[in-house]
């Protein structure tokens, strides 16, 4: 019998999910990832079928959940993670964010296992607050597009903070900011792929409103880095992951079309619903608690993150 920590990795087969359970192969666990394929996709994985400490297991966490054996850790990071998906799956949003965590969180208390939650920088909606520290509760339009996926990362927070406080569970949050590498699916309608994928092209790249609108974005493996950090502390309070280097939509997408030496020009459609102006992490509590920081400055992470959009969209 291996004596290795065991996690379970819900949503291990996407973008974020499949990064994460490499470095958990790496730090030496035995990692058990549970999708049910929506949206993430086996080739994320594939490298890992065969590994002794791998286990693949497709099933829908809004069921009932049941992994044998010990677990030292549960991350939960199944959900649709982008406008597309989720005005496309609301109910499916609803339900992993609210049965899904529960499921999750139930598993976690019989194994005695310390619960991650992948939550978001979404859960500030569209903040009057700038930038967001993790004592800001927000500003959601609960009933909007856009809610469906806001509202159920607001209620798994308020679960995990419920089975911590109820229960005992060992609880982490981590609040996600926008976050890009290699594994992103290429049409997910966010705004890195889109810009990639259409300056590769040479097709014009779409900007929403007047491009005036800031996000903050984070190489992966930064995120990687924090989360792995997050899960390994005491810290039961939301800590924000994110890259605080803030930039307009037009900017970035200036950015691309510069790094890709494409000839695209940039074209202008009518803002979504409740899209957010401002999107910036106050990081302090992180450098405070897990003495983390991002490392990658956006030209080094998008240089990396070229040549696998360059084989994803060009082949």
């Amino acid at each position: 019998m291996s004596n290795k920590k065991r996690v379970l990795i819900t949503g291990g087969a996407g973008f974020l999910g499949s990064h994460l359970t490499d470095r958990f192969i790496k730090e030496g666990f035995q990692v058990i990832v549970m999708d049910n394929l929506i949206t993430g996709n086996p080739d994320n994985i594939g490298h890992l079928f065969g590994n002794d400490d791998f286990t693949f297991i497709e099933h829908d966490v809004t069921n009932f959940m049941h992994v044998a054996g010990d677990l030292d850790y549960i991350l939960h990071f199944a959900s649709p993670a982008s406008p597309i998906d989720y005005l496309e799956m609301p109910i499916q949003t609803l339900k992993v964010g609210s049965l899904g965590t529960h499921k999750a969180l139930g598993l976690a208390k019989a194994k005695g296992a310390t619960f991650v939650l992948a939550s978001t920088s979404e859960v500030y909606g569209d903040p009057l607050v700038h930038p967001q520290k993790e004592d800001y509760w927000g500003n959601v339009n609960p009933i909007g597009d856009r809610g469906v996926y806001d509202e159920a990362k607001r209620f798994a927070e308020a679960m995990t903070m419920a089975y911590h406080r109820y229960h005992g569970v060992e609880t982490r949050i981590v609040r996600i900011f926008n976050t890009y590498g290699t594994r992103m699916r290429i049409n997910d309608g966010r705004a890195l792929p889109a810009f990639m994928s259409q300056a590769l092209r040479g097709d014009d790249i779409t900007v929403f409103g007047d491009g005036s609108q800031t996000r903050s974005f984070t190489y992966v493996d930064d995120l990687v880095e924090g989360i792995y950090r997050l899960a390994m502390s005491d810290y039961n309070e939301p800590v924000n992951i994110g890259n605080p280097q803030e930039v307009s939509i037009l900017e970035f997408a200036k950015e691309i079309i510069e790094l890709t030496g494409s000839s695209s020009k940039v074209t202008f459609q009518e803002l979504p619903n409740d899209d957010p102006k401002v999107r910036k992490p106050d990081i302090s509590r992180a450098r405070e608690v897990l003495d983390w920081e991002p490392k990658y400055p956006r030209e080094e992470g998008l240089q990396k993150t070229l040549a696998y959009f360059k084989k994803a969209v060009l082949g």
